[in-house]
Parts: C-alpha cells; structure tokens; sequence
C-alpha cells in the first residue's frame, strides 16, 4: 500500500505544474480524492486491513493525504496568480503616454482661489503662506484676542493634544498648539519677518470645531489680506473691495459695509456685496466676510511703529464665494468627491 501511495503522490506532484485552467484542476482532483478516485480506493480499503495494522496504516495515508493537500493548495493559488493576471493584462510600461484621453480638471475651490488670487496680484498683492498647525499666540495674542474670548474656547477651536510634539517651543514660552482657525496667522508671521510696506493676501485651509452641515464645516478655505503704508485710510480698503468684487462678480457690483467688532481691527466692518448678474440672489445684499484698519495693539504685538505706519486687513471665505458664483446650496459638495457634480466645472 505505500508504493500505491508514493506513485499517487508523483503523479499529483508531475501533473500539479502544468495544470493552468481551474476545469482541468477540479477534473484532475476527482481521479485522485473523488468517490472513484485512486486514494478514495486505497481508504475503502482499511477495511480489509488486520486490526493491528490498522493504525500505522491509517497514519501514514494521512501522512501523504496531507502532501497531497499540500499541492492542491499550491494548484489553486498558481490558478487565482493566472487568473489574476489575465484581468491585469500585461505589464504597465510607466514611460508611455496614459491611454485615458480624458484631461484631469482644477477642484472648484482650486479654481475660485486662483481666480482670487489672480484678481489681487493685478493691484499688486503677493501670495504668503504659512504652516496650518499654530500656536495660541499667533492664533490669539498677537491678534489681540483675549483670553476669555469663545474663540479660545475647545468649543470653538481644534486645540492639539498636549503631549503632541510639534517641534521647537516658541521664545514666548510653552504654548499649546492648535488647528489654525484662521489666516490671520500668516499676516503675524509676515510682519514678523518682513518690514512694511506690505500687501500680501494669506488663502489656505483653517479648522473650526462645526458641525457639518449645508453651511457649516470643520474644515474650510479663507483668503485673508493684508496692506500696510503710511496714510492708509478706510477709503484705501474701501477702494480694494469696490474693485475685488466687480473683478469676480461682475459689472454694477456693489460693496457695503456695516459696522461691527473684531478684536484685531479697528474700526471694523462686516463686508456685504449686491451684484445684478446672479439670478435670484441679484440686486440683494450678501454678506462676504469681514474687514477693518488693523488695531494699533497688533502693530505693537510684532513689533511694528503705529504712530508710522497704518493698515488694513480682510478676509472671506473661498468656498462662499465659490457657492455665490455657481449657484451651490450645499458646502458638503465640495467634498464629498462625486465626480457627478465636479465635472461641471471643467
């Protein structure tokens, strides 16, 4: 019975390797292991064999029913290999031209942030960025924000676990880090590093703990900007907005603004917009964002001469403009990524 054995076993090993369609496997696998097949006969036969030999016996069909099992297992997985590479196809040349004819497209955000910043760069404003994790006092302090202020508040703000390592401690001490709320911190870092004249506008991504919904997200895009000379008066920041939203909506815009508080500006204005070229939202005021002579206290934060020198600063957010523009009533369209709704802004 052993030789009937080994000759199963080199039959099972010679076919195994050239067996490559997963019929003929299953057609080869029932002349060995089926109900007629060679080592089903050898295990019909124990029953004619002494029961003293039994057991020697038993253990060494199941010693090479095991190998024989063994190659079943390596039979299937060079047939799901094959199979497998026939859906791939052939190799990927990585150095040919894509076959997709189809050209990619800018996200709308993308595309309303450019077109932003193309707007500023012809009156001569410059692009500055800076890191999206911050500390409270660019975030803060040095924007003149109070300590008590619900913006300081882990209601309101993404603050980072305190054991979190982000790098070198700030010269002002331990400070805990947080999701920059806003860009107002890269006007910090430029007066910081830079000495005016200035005019930079600061787009990025900032973080606020909403929650999600048509109008609300946690994680959004602003433009904030900043112009710093001497004499600049409201009628400058007036005269930047007049232009800004003629330039991106269109001619007979209007710009208003309402007074209100910011504790980096001051005086301060919410900034509103009435435009006859949007439809159903036309010849109605619509609030952008925000806007102000930056506060003297910020100038003295970062080092800079108010009695020298004067400024304005502004910020809105991109996704809101890019909803006025397009007609979007939900912000969750931005980012749920259906190609249904991006592909309309090719």
């Amino acid at each position: 019975m052993k030789e009937q054995l080994q000759a199963i076993l080199t039959e099972v090993e010679n076919a195994i390797p050239g067996i490559v369609k997963r019929s003929d496997f299953e057609a080869f696998k029932a002349t060995i292991s089926g109900p007629k097949g060679k080592l089903t006969d050898i295990l019909k036969g124990m029953k004619n064999v002494p029961k003293e030999d039994r057991p020697a016996m038993g253990k060494l069909i199941n010693e090479y029913k095991t190998q024989i099992e063994a190659f079943y297992t390596q039979a299937l997985e060079n047939l799901d290999a094959l199979e497998l590479a026939a859906l791939i196809g052939p190799p990927i040349d990585p150095s040919l031209p894509s076959p997709d004819p189809a050209p990619g497209l800018l996200h709308p955000l993308t595309q309303t942030r450019r077109r932003m910043d193309d707007v500023f760069r012809k009156i001569g404003f410059t692009v500055a960025e800076g890191p999206e994790v911050e500390t409270e006092w660019f975030c803060f302090d040095a924007l003149n924000t109070p300590e008590d202020h619900p913006a300081r508040d882990e209601q309101d703000t993404l603050f980072m676990p305190e054991d979190a390592k982000m790098g070198n401690v700030s010269k002002r001490g331990e400070e805990r880090y947080i999701l920059r709320s806003h860009t107002s911190t890269v006007q910090i870092r430029t007066m910081l590093a830079e000495k005016p004249p200035l005019r930079i506008i600061s787009p990025g991504r900032v973080f606020r703990r909403d929650t999600s919904d048509a109008t609300h997200s946690a994680n959004f895009h602003q433009c904030e900007g900043l112009y710093i000379d001497r004499e600049v008066t409201i009628k400058d920041l007036k005269a930047v907005l007049d232009y800004f939203v003629a330039e991106i909506f269109g001619k007979g815009s209007k710009v208003r603004l309402r007074p209100s508080f910011f504790p980096f500006t001051e005086p301060s204005f919410e900034l509103d917009m009435m435009t006859p070229n949007l439809g159903k939202l036309s010849n109605q005021w619509i609030e952008l964002g925000g806007c102000g002579m930056v506060d003297p206290k910020v100038f003295d934060a970062v080092g800079i001469n108010s009695g020298k020198w004067t400024g304005f600063a502004f910020g809105m957010g991109v996704e809101r403009i890019a909803m006025i523009l397009h007609g979007i009533d939900d912000i969750r369209h931005f980012y749920n990524n259906d190609l249904r709704f991006l592909r309309q802004f090719a």
